[in-house]
């Protein structure tokens, strides 16, 4: 059976977090004092209620967890969080309606970046700010945020906590403690945080209060703006420059950077196949947009290099910036920008997507089988960086490639039953399900997904949440055996 006691008392403690998140917002309403204010104090006196509900539902809980308590957890943990996200767009006139304020908060909290706000210069600054924060914490993971603050919060469940929240079919620790793994991940996410906004700011002369904003959004991957045409809105080559360089290495795997940064294990970076072939994927990508953008749409060298790499790394890290509308390049590239937004950037990161491991590994798991025809009795194991694939681990990839597919078909026809044409149902599944944000048409990077119909909303939000927990964590609950008294 589940430990609900158990469940609720770690929900509690996440509400409580962000409660003390809101309370912080409040202030900044305060301090410009405007019209957020009253939302904002409503939005933190909920969130506190529910968390004094929650914790006394988990009152003498067992410090038990099995592994399907740690699932549910975390698909909770999400929702629970939307929910309590939501509340400040709720009580305000910013976003009208249950639907739309849940789809922004979703969006928020999974780091996708979709929005159905159409004039943002005009919102208040708290609620900007608070816009921006749910996708640095969503960007980092609610749990991994949670254990890196509270580490006995899961009572004695931290690793089955971790392994259902960690993206990518690979995982590492930096530290043999889970909460000391959790620490070390969030001390990384917080420097390039801090780097990235003084960057932005010294160097980019955003305002502090843009500044800040925008190195949530970035570090994060989730590509919140605080102005309506995003970072367009600047027309600055330093600023871009800069977001190139953050959106980059928040898509590299956070315990590489530990290692490479706090280690000094350099040539653990470079060895890693996984960050080889994104740099690759990368930098090819880049250049061929690069030349279509010089040869044939009238850029300037540096102008097509710089835009190409912008949206190139903005589609691959899932972050969703638009410093230019890829919808006007040549029709040739769109393609290359869906494949970069399908495989987003590298495992154990903030970035969404299918993850550029899992290409990897299918990559070579074909090349075996093309070589075992040749030679049926040789054995060719499955090797990344220089560590053989154990064989569960190859079956789990092959579970969740068809279960992504399955779902990005799923997707797909959903929104075409909501009315969403072909081609934008199929770029705005992928979109959703890899967390990216912009889309094609009326879902394109220069519009907000307000023109979609409700049904379509509920279609997105539910695939953002799929995609962010990575299929497999949310799947497991609707299983028979996930509900069986017996098991772990």
């Amino acid at each position: 059976m589940l430990n609900f006691r158990l469940i609720a008392k770690i929900l509690g403690s996440i509400v409580y977090i962000e409660m003390g998140l809101l309370f912080g917002c409040t202030l900044l309403a305060f301090f410009y004092r405007e019209n957020d204010l009253e939302p904002f104090i409503l939005s933190t006196l909920v969130a506190l209620g529910a968390a004094m509900l929650l914790n006394f539902a988990g009152r003498n809980a067992l410090k038990v967890m099995s592994r399907r308590d740690g699932y549910m957890v975390v698909c909770l943990t999400w929702i629970v969080s939307t929910l309590v996200g939501m509340l400040p767009y709720l009580f305000s006139s910013e976003i009208p309606g249950f639907t739309n304020a849940f789809f922004e908060s979703m969006s928020g909290v999974t780091s996708t970046g979709s929005t159905v706000m159409d004039n943002i210069e005009s919102c208040p600054h708290a609620l900007l700010f608070w816009r921006s924060l749910t996708q640095w914490i969503g960007g980092l993971g609610i749990i991994l945020f949670t254990l890196a603050l509270l580490p006995g919060i899961s009572m004695g469940g931290n690793l089955r906590l971790f392994a259902a929240q960690c993206t990518g079919p690979l995982q590492m620790k930096v530290q043999p403690r889970i909460a000391g793994t959790a620490k070390w991940i969030f001390t990384v996410y917080l420097f390039l945080t801090v780097a990235c906004a003084v960057c932005l700011f010294f160097w980019g002369h955003m305002t502090v209060f843009d500044s800040i904003n925008h190195a949530f959004t970035c570090i994060g991957t989730g590509g919140f703006s605080t102005h309506q045409d995003s970072i367009a809105f600047y027309h600055s080559p330093a600023i871009e420059y800069i977001l190139i360089i953050f959106m980059f290495l928040a898509g590299v795997n956070y315990n590489l950077l530990y290692f490479f940064g706090l280690r000094g294990k350099f040539k653990m970076l470079f060895k890693d196949t996984e960050f080889k072939w994104y740099t690759l994927f990368f930098i090819t990508v880049s250049l061929i947009c690069a030349l279509s953008l010089y040869f044939e749409n009238g850029f300037s060298i540096e102008e097509s290099v710089r835009a190409s790499a912008f949206q190139v790394i903005s589609l691959s890290t899932s972050t969703g910036y638009c410093s230019n509308d890829y919808m006007l390049w040549a029709p040739k590239l769109l393609p290359l920008l869906f494949l970069a937004m399908f495989i987003g950037g590298c495992s154990g990161s903030s970035a969404g997507g299918f993850k550029t491991i899992r290409v990897v590994m299918l990559q070579k798991l074909a090349r075996n089988e093309i070589k075992k025809i040749m030679h049926p009795n040789a054995v060719f194991p499955l090797r990344i960086s220089g560590h053989v694939i154990a064989t569960p681990v190859k079956i789990t990839l092959g579970a969740f490639t068809a279960l992504y597919f399955a779902t990005f078909f799923a997707g797909w026809l959903a929104f075409m039953f909501c009315g969403v044409p072909f081609e934008e149902a199929a770029v705005g599944s992928i979109s959703c399900l890899s967390n990216m944000g912009p889309g094609l048409g009326s879902m394109g990077p220069v519009y907000s997904w307000n023109g979609l119909g409700l049904g379509a909303k509920w279609v997105a939000s539910l695939l953002m949440f799929i995609g962010r927990l990575e299929l497999l964590s949310v799947y497991v609950i609707f299983t028979r055996a996930f509900w069986k008294s017996s098991g772990v």
